[in-house]
């Protein structure tokens, strides 16, 4: 996050939440993020520029195992009719 997305986040929270709201809110990020194990993520950047990275599902059809039979083209014969 840059700058001035973190502010534009803190004026949101400012808006939601009162003053003892806001005060836990940073007590229990400040614990949440002292715990060795807790279980905060790092932001994973490709994820969110590939939302849809492997989230595809396989043809229920499965592939040929023998070649289709090819056709035999027509030879073309000029007949008129007068």
């Amino acid at each position: 996050m840059n700058h001035s997305n973190i502010a534009r986040f803190v004026v949101w929270i400012c808006r939601k939440f009162n003053r003892e709201e806001i005060e836990g809110i940073i007590t229990q990020l400040a614990l949440t993020l002292k715990d060795p194990h807790a279980e905060v993520k790092p932001r994973d950047q490709f994820k969110e520029e590939h939302p849809n990275y492997r989230n595809f599902r396989p043809d229920q059809v499965e592939p040929l195992t023998q070649p289709l039979a090819v056709k035999k083209k027509r030879e073309k014969t000029s007949v008129y009719f007068l």
